[in-house]
C-alpha cells in the first residue's frame, strides 16, 4: 500500500526520510524509509497511526495518518535553514506585527528603512529559547500554500518571550534583517504606511504581485496554479505543467485555489550590505520588492517626498487616495483587484488625480481577496477561451482592458529583451533639459541583471484600441519585433493626467541613466504643480 509521499518546502521529493509508524496506543508498528519518489509503502491495517519523520538537514515532525481514508497523503518537511516573514506584511505606523522565523540556531533581528541609503531603525536583539532546535517551525501536510503557516504562535507568549514587533511611525519600505552565528542571513520586506497622509505622493507597493510569484510551499500563480498534484515531481523541467504545456495554454481552468500571504518570500531577500545603486541580482528580484526599493531610492535622491502603501491597503479602503496629488506604480503591478481599479480610475478621470506608471505588464490580471486579507485568489480564467474570444488580457476578461486607465497594455512582443528608448516627440515637456532630439536614443543604462540592455525591457506595454483618445506617444523602445515599450501621456477632462513608461526595466534605470532620471523628474515636477 502506498501511504504517501514525502516532500520539502519546495514540493521536491525527499528520498531517505526515516519514518517510525506508531499505532493508536503509541506502540511501534514499523519503520519505513522513503524511496526516490519520496514514496512510502507498507501494509497496514485500517486505523489511526502516528508517523514520526526525520532526515538529515530536515526538521523532524510528528503527524497522523488514517488508513485507508487518507492514504496516499502528501507529507511535508522543511529544511533546517533560515526562513521567515512578518505578519501582517503591511501595517500603518505604530501598529504591531508578529515576527515569524524558522531557524536552526539563535538569530539576531534588526529593522532597517530602505531609501537612498539603508537606515537602521531598531535593534531587536537575539532570539533563542533554551532547547536546541526550539526556533525551528513546522509546516502542515498537503498544500499549505492555501492556509496560514501560523509561525510564531506555538509556545510563544507572555511579555518576555514575545514575537511581537512594533512598526515605526515613518512610512516606508522596511526590511527586517536576520543573521545567525554561523553566517546565515535573511532580509524580509515590511510595508509601513502612514497613520495619515504626510506627503503629496503615494507609492503603491505591489504585494499582490510579490505573492503571485512566491512559490514557497511548491505553488505560485506559475508553478501548479491549479493546486499541487498528488505526487511531487521528480524532475521539474520534464514534469511540471508550466514547462510542458504550450505557453498559449498556460492557464487552462476557470477557477484556481487561493494563495496565502502568510508564508516566507525568499525571492524578496536583499543582503544587508547591498546598496541601492548596485546591480539587482537574481531572477525575481529585478521586478519585485528589491526593484521597488530602487524607485524609492531615486525619489529620495531627487528630493520627492512620498508615502508608501501596500496595494492590499488600497483594496481594503485604508488608503485615503483622495488626499494625494500623485499615485505612483512601480516596476510590475501585474495583479489588481477590481475595486482597486475602479477607485483609481474614478480618481484620475473624475477627480483630476495624477497617475505615474513606471512599470510594465501592469494590471494584467484580476484577483479577489479574503475578507481578512490573508489570501488572494487569482482570476486567470482559461486562456484558451480568452484567446478564442479575442480578450486582450486576463484583467479585461473580468473587468475591462487596463489600457483604459494606463494608456498602454502588455503584449508578448519584445518579451525578455531590453533596449534603449527612441525619442518620438522631442518638444514635449517630458524631455525638457535632456538635450534629446527626435530619433535619438536614451535609457542605455540599467541595474537590471536578469534582462540587461536598457530601460525598455523584460516585459513591455504598448498602445492599443482601448487606449484613451489623445494618448500621445513620447518615445518607443528599440526592442526587436516592434516590441519596444511605448512611453505615453494623456490628460482627462477632469484635469487628471497619466504618464506611463510601459517597461519593467524602467525603474532599474532611474539611478544610473541621467536622461531617464530627467524625464521622470519632469513628470513629477509637472504632476505636483497646482
Amino acid at each position: 500500500m502506498l501511504l504517501g509521499w514525502v516532500s520539502d518546502e519546495h514540493f521536491r521529493p525527499l528520498a531517505g526520510v526515516w519514518v517510525d509508524v506508531l499505532n493508536a496506543q503509541g506502540e511501534h508498528v514499523e519503520t519505513l524509509c522513503a524511496g526516490a519518489t519520496g514514496g512510502l509503502w507498507a501494509e497496514l491495517a485500517s486505523g489511526q497511526y502516528e508517523l514520526v519523520l526525520a532526515a538529515p538537514g530536515m526538521t523532524p515532525k510528528r503527524t497522523t495518518l488514517r488508513v485507508p481514508e487518507e492514504a496516499p497523503k502528501n507529507l511535508r518537511l522543511i529544511s533546517q535553514t533560515l526562513y521567515g516573514y512578518v505578519w501582517p506584511k503591511w501595517v500603518q505606523g505604530g501598529q504591531r506585527a508578529r515576527l515569524c522565523v524558522h531557524s536552526p540556531e539563535q538569530y539576531h533581528a534588526s529593522l532597517w528603512r530602505y531609501g537612498l541609503h539603508k537606515q537602521q531603525v531598531c535593534n531587536w536583539g537575539w532570539f533563542d529559547e533554551h532547547a536546541p532546535g526550539s526556533e525551528l517551525q513546522q509546516v502542515p501536510d498537503g498544500d499549505w500554500t492555501q492556509q496560514p503557516l501560523n509561525w510564531g504562535t506555538l509556545g510563544y507568549g507572555g511579555n518576555v518571550h514575545s514575537q511581537w514587533v512594533q512598526a515605526p511611525e515613518r512610512s516606508g519600505l522596511y526590511y527586517i534583517h536576520l543573521r545567525t552565528p554561523s553566517g546565515r542571513e535573511l532580509g524580509m520586506p515590511w510595508v509601513v504606511a502612514p497613520r495619515a497622509p504626510e506627503a503629496p505622493v503615494a507609492v503603491l507597493l505591489s504585494t499582490l504581485t510579490w505573492n503571485a510569484y512566491n512559490s514557497f510551499g511548491g505553488r505560485s500563480n506559475y508553478l501548479h496554479p491549479e493546486g499541487l498534484p498528488s505526487a511531487p515531481p521528480v524532475h521539474a523541467r520534464s514534469e511540471i505543467s508550466f514547462y510542458t504545456r504550450e505557453p498559449r495554454t498556460r492557464y487552462t481552468v476557470e477557477h484556481y485555489p487561493p494563495l496565502h500571504f502568510e508564508r516566507p518570500e525568499p525571492w524578496n531577500h536583499v543582503p544587508l550590505d547591498h546598496q541601492a545603486w548596485e546591480p539587482i541580482p537574481g531572477r525575481n528580484a529585478c521586478h519585485l520588492a528589491p526593484a521597488e526599493w530602487r524607485l524609492l531610492a531615486w525619489l529620495e535622491r531627487q528630493g520627492v517626498a512620498y508615502d508608501t502603501w501596500a496595494d492590499v491597503q488600497l483594496h481594503a479602503g485604508e488608503m485615503p487616495l483622495e488626499s494625494y496629488r500623485v499615485l505612483v506604480l512601480g516596476p510590475h503591478p501585474e495583479y489588481w483587484t477590481e475595486s482597486m481599479y475602479w477607485r483609481v480610475k474614478r480618481w484620475v478621470w473624475e477627480r483630476g488625480g495624477r497617475l505615474i506608471y513606471l512599470g510594465g505588464n501592469g494590471i494584467n490580471c484580476a484577483v479577489t481577496l479574503a475578507e481578512d486579507l490573508s489570501w488572494m485568489q487569482v482570476l486567470n480564467g482559461d486562456q484558451r477561451r480568452q484567446w478564442h474570444q479575442g480578450i486582450p488580457s486576463r484583467f479585461a476578461d473580468r473587468v475591462e482592458p487596463e489600457a483604459a486607465l494606463l494608456g498602454v497594455m502588455y503584449d508578448t512582443r519584445g518579451v525578455m529583451t531590453a533596449a534603449p528608448y527612441q525619442v518620438v516627440q522631442a518638444k514635449h515637456w517630458a524631455f525638457e533639459g535632456t538635450g534629446l532630439k527626435a530619433g535619438e536614443c536614451f535609457g542605455r543604462f540599467s541595474l537590471h541583471e536578469r534582462v540587461p540592455g536598457g530601460a525598455s525591457g523584460h516585459e513591455t506595454d504598448k498602445r492599443c484600441r482601448h487606449s484613451p483618445p489623445g494618448t500621445a506617444l513620447l518615445a518607443k523602445g528599440t526592442n526587436p519585433d516592434q516590441g519596444g515599450a511605448e512611453m505615453i501621456y494623456y490628460r482627462t477632462p477632469s484635469g487628471g493626467e497619466v504618464f506611463a513608461a510601459g517597461s519593467i526595466t524602467y525603474v532599474a534605470a532611474l539611478l544610473v541613466d541621467p536622461q531617464v532620471s530627467q524625464v521622470t523628474q519632469n513628470v513629477f515636477s509637472r504632476f505636483l504643480q497646482g
